[in-house]
C-alpha cells in the first residue's frame, strides 16, 4: 500500500517540480521518479568507490597501472 508523506518545498525545489511538471508527469509520478533516481545514482557512486578499493588494493593491478603510466610516459617523451 502506498505511503502519503508531507514535504516542505524550498523555492528551487519547487522550480525542480513544476519542470518535471510541466514535462507531463504527475506531482507524485515526478515526485515518485526523482527519489528512485536519486537513490539510484548513490548506490552506483558506492558501487564505483567500492570498485575503485578494490583495484587499488590489487596489487596486480596497480603493477600493471604502473606499466602503462611507464609506457605512456615514454611515449610523450619520444614524441
Amino acid at each position: 500500500m502506498a505511503k502519503a508523506i508531507s514535504v516542505r518545498l524550498d523555492e528551487e525545489t519547487e522550480r525542480a517540480l513544476q519542470t518535471l511538471e510541466a514535462s507531463g508527469l504527475s506531482r507524485s509520478d515526478a515526485i515518485r521518479s526523482s527519489l528512485i533516481s536519486s537513490a539510484a545514482r548513490l548506490r552506483r557512486g558506492r558501487e564505483l568507490a567500492a570498485e575503485v578499493a578494490a583495484l587499488e588494493a590489487d596489487p596486480a593491478d596497480r603493477e600493471e597501472m604502473a606499466a602503462v603510466a611507464s609506457m605512456m610516459e615514454s611515449m610523450r617523451a619520444s614524441g
